[in-house]
């Protein structure tokens, strides 16, 4: 587990937020951070992946689905807003883990809400709680509102305390109590966390993200 700079780590995020200017990212919205330069993998550290498998192509954070694991940003959070785009190919499968620790799954170690391409004919018979959205196997989220693959999705993940609200594509499709499952806590223990890292999922295919920002809420 790679120990956190304090020092560098601001300067980094400083040197991000003065790039968002000049590109848009982080910039529409006061009080956000971009997590992402455009350029590299700065910040960020593979957990449990292949050599490789997390790259910059085009400006764009991109897993090849190679090997598992994930990427997770290296620093701890609490509450916050994250908001970010993805790009599925046909049948893709991620998610964005927060409140994750470096050990253990993190989907369940900490929560995992779900990217998918739902209208794969291969995820036609999934669990509510398992579509594009949800908290992973816990809060289901209304469907109807993921684009088709090949098409950007924006997402917004509100974490305060136990209740996270999450938006895609500007709906909100989940707002809900973790703490209001007390019959999960056997297999996601993760949903009594109140801190952790913030991560994206490699699962099995290619998935492009961009756009990635903060806002922590104190």
């Amino acid at each position: 587990m790679k120990k956190d700079r304090p020092g560098v780590l601001l300067l980094g995020l400083a040197l991000s937020a003065t790039l968002a200017l000049s590109t848009g990212l982080g910039a529409d919205e006061p009080g956000f951070v971009p997590l992402y330069d455009g350029r590299s993998l700065a910040g960020w550290t593979p957990i449990g992946s292949k050599p490789g498998n997390w790259r910059v192509e085009a400006g764009l954070l991109v897993t090849r689905g190679d090997g598992k694991g994930w990427l997770s940003f290296n620093r701890a959070f609490g509450d916050f807003t994250l908001r970010l785009e993805y790009r599925t190919g046909r049948g893709g499968n991620s998610g964005v883990l927060i409140r994750a620790p470096h050990r253990g799954d993190p989907s369940f170690a900490g929560m995992e809400v779900q990217i998918l391409d739902d209208a794969a004919p291969a995820y036609r018979s999934l669990q509510p709680a398992q579509y594009a959205g949800s908290v992973y196997g816990v809060l289901p989220a209304r469907r109807g509102h993921a684009r088709p693959a090949g098409e950007w999705n924006s997402l917004k993940i509100r974490a305060v305390g136990t209740r996270i609200t999450v938006e895609l594509n500007g709906a909100e499709v989940v707002d809900g109590e973790a703490s209001a499952h007390p019959e999960a806590l056997d297999r996601h223990p993760g949903l009594s966390q109140r801190t952790g890292f913030i991560g994206l999922q490699s699962h099995s295919e290619p998935i492009q993200f961009r756009g990635i920002a903060i806002r922590e809420l104190r």
